[in-house]
């Protein structure tokens, strides 16, 4: 049986659009997910910029409008200075200590975060002891701020 050049092309079209539908599905999963991650982050930035134009206007001054139009990149410049201010690094102690306790506390929960269904479809890890999973990580977290505060108020070195 011979298959015709057109029939060839449209098979590998349907394949094409197939493997675009799985492209599309995983997109549509995950606008649910961005869309008030983006909102709550705009609405932020916008209630900051409001008390900034509203403070500046109570004590009769001139608000942050020279970064940007309307002062709109005023937060990213505060961002910016408030990165290469300070060093964040302890002067004394266990700087490595230091370091390692935001990863702690982001790791566990995150990993802690994956028995969570964000969907009917969305489900990173099914698990039969999720709850217990879940809990396994979420103990970690005091250990982690104890890693953070420790050396700083009691001056322990550990």
């Amino acid at each position: 049986m011979i298959i015709d050049t057109t029939e060839v092309q449209a098979i590998n079209s349907f394949f094409r659009l197939e493997s675009l539908k799985e492209v599309y599905e995983i997109i549509w999963m995950l606008v649910p997910i961005f869309t008030p991650v983006l909102g709550i982050t705009i609405g932020v930035l916008v209630i900051v910029w409001l008390e900034r134009e509203i403070s500046a206007g109570i004590q009769q001054r001139i608000g942050p409008e020279y970064a940007g139009p309307l002062g709109i990149l005023q937060a990213l410049a505060d961002g910016t200075k408030l990165l290469f201010k300070e060093n964040l690094l302890p002067s004394r102690g266990d700087t490595r200590l230091f370091s390692i306790g935001p990863s702690i506390t982001v790791t566990s929960i995150l990993l802690s975060s994956l028995v969570i269904p964000f969907g009917y479809r969305l489900v990173l890890a099914d698990l039969s002891i999720s709850v217990f999973y879940g809990l396994t990580f979420q103990v970690l977290l005091p250990w982690a701020f104890l890693c953070q505060v420790m050396d700083q108020i009691i001056n322990i070195r550990f």
